[in-house]
């Protein structure tokens, strides 16, 4: 057995709880393609809103809020009635992955690059 002295064991610890309350990698271009893939972007635009809310006004509703990430993933997945007018957003047939990729990239501001 490997035995770490105790600040680095602390250290360690600190990297790992810094991580996991660190902001996701985005890969714009494939939560893009996911967001295309699932006809996304018939609704919903990235700075105007269209049938649906703008996807910078969806971030700036959600973004900050414990458990934002799951909400929309389920807003995703399931659709939803009421949160943004009368209009709902139908269930999307996504796995919980994607759903998971395209939501951080919204909340991360949807950005084009």
């Amino acid at each position: 057995m490997i035995r770490i002295p105790e600040c680095m064991a602390a250290a360690v610890a600190a990297l790992v709880v810094t991580a996991a309350h660190a902001d996701p990698v985005i890969d714009v271009a494939h939560a893009r393609q996911i967001a295309t893939q699932h006809a996304c972007f018939g609704c919903h635009a990235v700075d105007k809103k269209l049938v649906g809310p703008a996807y910078r006004d969806v971030a700036a509703r959600y973004s900050g809020k414990p458990g934002a990430a799951a909400t929309l993933v389920a807003h995703i997945q399931n659709g939803s009635t009421g949160n943004w007018g009368a209009v709902p957003m139908p269930p999307n047939a996504i796995s919980a992955g994607d759903a998971q990729i395209v939501a951080q990239w919204i909340l991360a501001g949807s950005k084009s690059n």
